[in-house]
């Protein structure tokens, strides 16, 4: 796996899915007795026309964009995770059949830039 094919997993299986999750979750509160605000979430959402769930939406996605892209930022070394000036360094290792590949390294592209 590369940083590319890795950033597509994100997007699909991170990104997207959390999207349609919350969404679903939105028009439909999961569980036998959901927590008083869920409840009180849905029944806003689901008064709401359909361009204002929409408009929603995109809310709901800029949010989730934005909340990878910043975890990305941390992976990729370029927003600090300590104070002070000795910090560590992360590092995202793909390992399969003995083979490993650093993912979060200084070269090439960083992982927020694929995003």
């Amino acid at each position: 796996m590369n940083k590319e094919e890795f950033v597509d997993i994100i997007r699909l299986r991170s990104i997207e899915r959390t999207i349609s999750g919350v969404k679903e979750n939105l028009l439909d509160p999961p569980g036998r007795s959901p927590a008083k605000d869920t409840i009180e979430e849905s029944n806003w959402f689901n008064n709401l026309d359909s361009a204002n769930q929409e408009f929603v939406t995109r809310i709901i996605r800029r949010s989730v964009e934005a909340g990878v892209f910043t975890f990305l930022c941390l992976l990729d070394g370029v927003m600090a995770i300590e104070n002070g000036p000795n910090k560590g360094v992360l590092k995202l290792i793909y390992e399969k059949d003995g083979q490993k590949t650093i993912l979060s390294d200084q070269t090439g592209d960083f992982l927020h830039e694929l995003i």
